[in-house]
């Protein structure tokens, strides 16, 4: 599925408010409330900064944890307007509520070139149940001229009021972030430079069919690694001892393989694996054929002979797209795969586009993520548009 969105630029926002969903989810400290990583409010700056220099008064929102519609201290935005306010260089106003009295009070007030912050939209339950009336009041912040920026790709597969609702009521673009990810990652699926090949790990066929069966259709060389290959591995008639497997799955995953025979598409699964006597860091380890792996051992990253395997395959490739570490890389011992993975796309000239989520994480705790053509802000959001879903806070915005 290709978007042709309209985007920031494509309006007219002087003097204008402009409601804009960003993704200010950050990780905190969970003793002092503290920010550890900014790279998601960083992420927002390019248009906030745009809005803001063309005129416009910015109502900015977002959610941060998982309140369930309930108010809860521990998840105030506070501290992130505290690090938005330093990193864009002037105030940003705050306010205690998001469609409340003191919501409403500060929107009005805005004036051209300011920013004021909403409180945590998900202390609202009309937000995540998409309540037309919890999105009209945040419409209504924008006033009868307001303007709508969604921006925030981590969220724009869930119809929220935040992300979705609100188009119902003011003109819906694009911001800089989603555009991007709207171009990188649609282009890659829509006209990609060949051989495309795909890399899928993590723990689940259950959470990855769709994609294979999508990439199916476009991909020259799809690659199976992490915790899911073990459930293909069971299909195909192989020993997996107590490696994580969905038997249920075994049938689809049979099916992939077929599937991939009649379209000619390479289907590589692991030769080799590093099986382990306990789910620990500091297991015992050994390599094994694949379909080979005793009882009372498992499966937690793929063999050398696999790693070898894989990385050729990404060396001549066009285009990579990268979803889902190869083995258990938070533990160093099982970490080689996923890290050989990363290091061939650092090296490769092809697009390199990575899926957000773990294998986001994987690259950026091994060094990797400034060697790459694209990291995705979104782990749901970017599983979702390469399975070819529509994503509502995306279809919502206007056509160019």
């Amino acid at each position: 599925m290709y978007y042709n969105k309209k985007t920031v630029t494509d309006i007219d926002v002087k003097g204008k408010k402009v409601l804009c969903r960003c993704d200010f989810n950050v990780p905190q400290d969970k003793q002092t409330g503290a920010i550890t990583d900014d790279k998601r409010i960083r992420a927002a700056l390019p248009t906030l900064q745009y809005l803001l220099s063309q005129g416009a008064a910015v109502i900015a929102c977002s959610h941060l944890g998982k309140p369930k519609g309930e108010v809860k201290p521990a998840l105030t935005l506070a501290p992130v307007a505290e690090r938005l306010q330093q990193l864009l260089g002037q105030d940003v106003i705050f306010a205690s509520d998001s469609v409340g009295p003191d919501a409403q009070a500060k929107a009005a007030a805005l004036q051209p070139g300011q920013i004021l912050l909403l409180e945590n939209l998900r202390f609202d339950k009309g937000e995540e149940k998409n309540d037309p009336a919890f999105a009209k009041a945040l419409a209504d912040l924008a006033g009868k001229d307001g303007v709508y920026v969604s921006d925030a790709f981590g969220t724009v597969h869930r119809a929220h009021a935040s992300t979705a609702g609100v188009a119902e009521y003011l003109p819906a673009v694009s911001g800089y972030l989603i555009q991007k990810e709207l171009e990188i990652i649609g282009g890659a699926l829509a006209a990609p430079k060949r051989p495309l090949v795909a890399i899928l790990g993590g723990s689940k066929v259950s959470s990855k069919i769709g994609v294979i069966n999508n990439l199916l259709e476009i991909a020259d060389t799809i690659i199976i690694g992490g915790g899911m290959a073990y459930t293909f591995s069971a299909a195909q008639g192989g020993k997996v001892g107590d490696s994580l497997l969905e038997a249920d799955w075994m049938d689809y995953a049979n099916d992939m393989v077929k599937k991939a025979e009649e379209k000619g598409v390479k289907l590589l699964l692991p030769v080799d694996t590093m099986i382990a006597d306990a789910f620990a860091p500091d297991a015992n380890a050994q390599v094994v054929a694949t379909g080979e792996i005793p009882d009372g051992w498992q499966g937690l990253d793929i063999g050398p002979k696999t790693i070898e395997l894989y990385t050729s395959a990404v060396a001549n490739a066009g285009t990579v797209i990268w979803n889902g570490p190869m083995g258990v890389f938070e533990f160093p011992a099982f970490a080689t795969g996923t890290k050989a993975v990363a290091e061939a796309l650092s090296k490769t000239d092809a697009i390199t586009i990575v899926g957000g989520g773990d294998s986001a994480a994987a690259v950026e705790q091994l060094g990797y993520a400034d060697k790459m053509t694209h990291i995705s802000t979104g782990g749901g959001a970017s599983l979702e548009f390469m399975e070819g879903k529509a994503l509502p806070g995306v279809v919502c915005l206007l056509d160019k």
